[in-house]
């Protein structure tokens, strides 16, 4: 068993402190890329295209008509007049809008009832930030015959600059015409308390040819930071499984192919994402540009022959918001296949539900509903636990009479073991009962790191006292003076400390290994932990420390019964 006890507590050591070289020793993180330059030319001005070349960028995007034209200068990206546009700004209960005629594009997407950081003074959190300066949503024929029009000047019959949506969902329609006789109709749909936006656009065909009536979509932003632990960049539902593409991987791999029930960018607690009305197998393309520092995921449309005279509908529901369950399971279309925990998905989504259970319906407190969650994991395993101490209240009895055999036999290292397996016969002792808690904690402990590192729920979420937020590590007082091992903010991790003084108890009530060295080392554990622990979010720790309080407690009264 000794030898047992020390192999897991060695592998959980390097489990963990490899998880803390991953999530927590900080890297240097790459400079912001400059603005790009601007040329002005005879009024005009050069804003850099982020696509990339397509067969018809040489052609020229559009010849006006009255009240749904643009100029064939207006329709190329770095040749917008400057002043011929204008932005629209949209907003409901949840979030404001920006969107401007240029490209009919979203240039600024607000969360009304998120901030970017802890605090009621900071500002909101932005999915679709002002460095994005190609903005997101924007459309394109596919037909190699036709220019890139994405960033072409449509016009709209909206009249107005603001448009508050209550009640019932309003809609406002661009329009632009190219030279060739192409007319794009491009129509938002916003809804009131809800995130999503319904985009329909449509081709009709005035070119006096038959064309193809494909189109690409494109969502663009900077790159997501999701952390190391937590993917965060593009990824896509195809084929019944989610695929998470890393930013790095898109130069060796650019384009997936499959049916596509939805696809766009994710970081950690928020996401935005384009679900076609129509799946069917096609692809998506993905693109960095890094001189710009935007990612761009285009969904290919697929299209039939439109004749002269025709259109072709498009339908699609864009997502833009967070990563709450509750959210993305009510816009449906697997949605929240979104959330992903990894290899203990299937542990950390039921303690998910279990916890948002628990403090909606019980305490509006996520560091209470943890605490209770924890509770009834240690009721349910309570036979388990009691088999497992109750084994360790045996060998703590054995302790002299091993000791007698490891001094008369310690020159013979196979009659030793010999005898001592005998001793656990005689006395009817499990060597391995006294291990499984351990063992069966390790998946629930990542599934829950997993899931309180990820939760959107947990995200700013207070507890108590000086602990303001779940999800960031607990410091008391703050410090200008560097602390080893820790990252800022610096302070002191009064809940780590006390979870380190809980293991040590538990260290002291367990039968101490034969082995002088490895017990010195199994001593040794909780001050390791302490260290680690000092940079986990402080939803972790207090579970940790709920669950060693209620283990020692079990510990104490299983061994009062059995001595």
């Amino acid at each position: 068993m000794e030898h047992i006890r020390l192999l897991l507590a060695i592998v959980l050591t390097i489990m963990v402190f490899v998880l803390w070289e991953v999530l927590f020793v900080p890297t240097q993180a790459p400079e912001p890329p400059a603005e790009p330059a601007r040329t002005e030319k005879s009024g005009q001005t050069d804003t850099t295209d982020t696509r990339e070349p397509t067969p018809g960028d040489a052609g020229q995007s559009g010849a006006g008509t009255e009240g749904k034209a643009v100029s064939a200068e207006a329709g190329e990206a770095e040749h917008v007049p400057a002043k011929s546009f204008k932005t629209i700004t949209v907003e409901n209960d949840l979030y404001r809008a920006e969107i401007s005629e240029r490209g009919a594009a979203i240039t600024r997407f607000v969360l009304s009832e998120y901030n970017a950081e802890a605090g009621a003074n900071a500002p909101p959190q932005e999915l679709v930030p002002a460095a994005n300066k190609t903005g997101t949503a924007l459309v394109r024929p596919s037909a190699p015959r036709f220019p890139d029009l994405s960033n072409a000047v449509y016009t709209t019959d909206f009249d107005r600059k603001r448009l508050r949506v209550r009640g019932a969902p309003e809609s406002i329609s661009f329009y632009l015409q190219a030279d060739n006789g192409l007319v794009i109709e491009k129509q938002y749909v916003f809804h009131p308390d809800s995130y999503r936006v319904t985009l329909n656009v449509s081709l009709i065909n005035q070119t006096g040819a038959t064309i193809g009536s494909g189109l690409l979509v494109d969502m663009t932003n900077p790159p997501p930071d999701g952390g190391r632990f937590v993917f965060a960049g593009p990824f896509a539902y195809i084929d019944q499984d989610l695929e998470e593409i890393d930013v790095g991987d898109i130069e060796d791999q650019s384009v997936y192919a499959g049916k596509i029930k939805w696809a766009g960018l994710t970081d950690r607690y928020f996401m935005t994402a384009l679900v076609p009305a129509d799946q069917a197998d096609t692809e998506i393309r993905l693109h960095e540009n890094q001189a710009e520092n935007l990612v761009r995921v285009t969904y290919v449309q697929p299209g039939d022959s439109l004749a002269p005279g025709q259109r072709q509908a498009h339908a699609f529901e864009l997502f833009m918001g967070p990563k709450r369950m509750s959210d993305l399971k009510a816009f449906g279309h697997d949605l929240d296949e979104a959330i992903n925990f990894g290899f203990f998905d299937i542990i950390a989504k039921p303690c998910l539900w279990l916890m948002n259970r628990v403090h909606d319906n019980v305490f509006a407190n996520y560091g209470v509903a943890i605490i209770l969650v924890t509770l009834l994991f240690k009721i349910i395993f309570w036979p388990l636990g009691s088999k497992s101490y109750r084994s360790m209240a045996e060998m703590k009895k054995l302790q002299p009479l091993m000791a007698e055999i490891r001094q008369k036999y310690k020159d013979d290292k196979k009659k030793m073991n010999e005898e001592v397996m005998r001793l656990y016969k005689t006395y009817k002792v499990n060597p391995m009962s006294g291990c499984l808690p351990m063992v069966v904690q390790i998946p629930v402990f990542i599934a829950f790191y997993r899931m309180l590192y990820e939760a959107i729920e947990l995200r700013h979420a207070p507890f108590m006292l000086w602990i303001n937020d779940l999800s960031a590590p607990d410091r008391l007082f703050r410090f200008d003076v560097t602390i080893p091992f820790m990252t800022p903010p610096y302070g002191i991790p009064v809940l780590t400390v006390i979870m380190g003084a809980t293991m040590f108890l538990q260290q002291k009530l367990s039968p101490p290994p034969g082995d002088p060295s490895q017990a010195k080392f199994m001593m040794m554990m909780p001050l390791i932990f302490t260290v680690i622990f000092i940079n986990f979010p402080s939803g972790l720790v207090l579970y940790w420390l709920t669950n060693n309080v209620l283990s020692i407690a079990q510990q104490y009264y299983i061994t009062r019964k059995t001595v």
